[in-house]
């Protein structure tokens, strides 16, 4: 079993990618999608998207991050891909899926698999640009509507020759409403050779057993789960080599919040410093109810100072009430 880190824009940058792969059982992350219109981008902007570029394209716990590309032509996104690989980037994955309204009005993301065949000649223009060494994923979901296209891009996307594809679930239209249906990925994988990661509605260790029993795929790919509990990728990699691992408790969550924080204070504006914090603390606490106290506690603070000492606060209640 591989697990991957989904892609999820404006939430897991690299800083959050830094946090959740020290914790363990991730074998690879993917960053946020790097938009490509009818240009080669500057080298700067691939190290914006992807500082870790700077160390081999490893987060400093050494699990790889694979360039995301998002766009809707075939030349400049294969020109941009060898840009890529060139400034170190171990893969190069292609965004297929993105749901989002403005991406999709923007000749990018989800809308694309109404046109299995331009999806195909991107694949390929990719492929080919970019050298065989280094791997070219694809991410997509069942379709944008309906799945009704869902052989023809699958078909496309193989003649182009990737090494691999995640599917998420479930289409455009459904967004991330439950369920996912991961019947439908076993059905593509009978259309396919190449290895399949399943995404979509894993939160739990017995999610990841009943996904990977659905689906057939081994591989998963984790989002809002691996938000909103952190440690499930140890979980799920520890569950599958038959060991018993307890989960984290809410005084480990805060010595990771303030981790966070202090990531964020070294790599962004200091009066920005408190939104990422916040906005994880909405994940969190679909798992913890102490996130959501904690959250309206914070949510009007601003200044660097004040948001560490109520962070602080809350860790040392929680660590003395649990010795």
């Amino acid at each position: 079993m591989r697990l991957m880190l989904a892609p999820m824009e404006g939430v897991i940058d690299h800083t959050m990618r830094h946090l959740l792969s020290s914790l363990g059982g991730l074998d690879r992350c993917v960053t946020e999608f790097l938009r490509v219109s009818d240009r080669l981008l500057p080298p700067r902007v691939f190290h914006r998207i992807c500082p870790e570029l700077a160390a081999g394209g490893r987060t400093p716990a050494g699990v790889p991050v694979y360039l995301q590309l998002l766009g809707g032509q075939p030349a400049p996104l294969a020109e941009n891909a060898a840009r890529g690989a060139e400034l170190g980037a171990p893969g190069i994955d292609l965004n297929f899926g993105c749901p989002a309204k403005t991406v999709n009005r923007s000749d990018g993301g989800s809308i694309l698999l109404r046109e299995p065949e331009r999806v195909g000649r991107i694949v390929a223009a990719v492929r080919a640009a970019v050298p065989a060494a280094i791997p070219v994923t694809v991410k997509i979901r069942l379709g944008y509507d309906d799945p009704g296209l869902l052989r023809e891009n699958i078909q496309a996307i193989a003649a182009g020759g990737p090494s691999e594809l995640t599917i998420h679930a479930r289409t455009k239209r459904q967004g991330y409403r439950p369920p996912a249906h991961w019947d439908e990925i076993a059905r593509a994988r009978a259309w396919l050779t190449m290895p399949v990661v399943a995404n979509g509605e894993i939160w739990s260790v017995e999610d990841a057993r009943r996904c990977r029993a659905v689906s057939g795929s081994d591989d998963l790919m984790l989002g809002r789960g691996a938000l909103c509990r952190p440690d499930l990728p140890r979980l799920l990699r520890a569950a599958s080599e038959g060991r018993d691992l307890p989960a984290m408790a809410w005084p480990d969550i805060c010595a990771l919040l303030l981790q966070f924080f202090e990531l964020t204070l070294q790599h962004y504006d200091a009066d920005c410093v408190g939104n990422p914090l916040k906005q994880w603390l909405v994940y969190l606490r679909c798992y913890y109810p102490q996130a959501a106290l904690l959250f309206e506690d914070i949510k009007r603070l601003r200044t660097p100072p004040l948001l560490h000492q109520r962070l602080l606060q809350e860790y040392d209640r929680h660590t003395r009430l649990a010795a």
